[in-house]
């Protein structure tokens, strides 16, 4: 994967290797939600399995995010530092993803559910990329020259 991107210049590749990274997971937690939503029930018993499955989905997902986050996108190492910066810029992206949520539920009645989930994730990814910036600091740029 690193060699896929070590063609485009240093500035912008940490955000072409976010999109992949925030791409695969936003598949990943979208069919975990879907599955969370089949195996809970159907979610026309409330928001509050919405929000259930949402965070299952979340969850589940932020733990390869986080690892993948520093190997491959920032090319640091996991630290203290990393992970504390990791976890506010998870817990602003969570807001804002439950945030939108409903709101897109209510707008966009007509929409799957998957499709929803996408939307939320994206846009919430959007701003967490940039609280991640201020966290991650790359530590040795010639690693990505391999």
């Amino acid at each position: 994967m690193r060699l896929l991107t070590s063609y485009i210049p240093d500035k912008p590749r940490s955000a072409v290797r976010f999109a992949v990274i925030g791409t695969t997971g936003m598949f990943v937690q979208t069919w975990i939600f879907m599955a969370a939503l089949y195996m809970l029930g159907h979610p026309e018993k409330g928001m509050a399995l919405y929000y259930v499955a949402f965070g299952i989905g979340y969850i589940l997902e932020m733990i390869p995010n986080y690892l993948f986050s520093n190997w491959y996108t920032f090319g640091t190492k996991p630290d203290i530092h990393n992970a504390g910066g990791f976890l506010l810029a998870r817990a602003i992206n969570l807001l804002i993803q439950l945030g939108l949520l409903p709101v897109m539920i209510s707008l966009l009645p007509m929409w799957r559910d998957d499709y929803i989930s996408y939307t939320v994730i994206f846009i919430g990814g959007c701003v967490n990329y940039l609280v991640c910036l201020l966290f991650f600091k790359q530590k040795n740029k010639d690693t990505d020259k391999s």
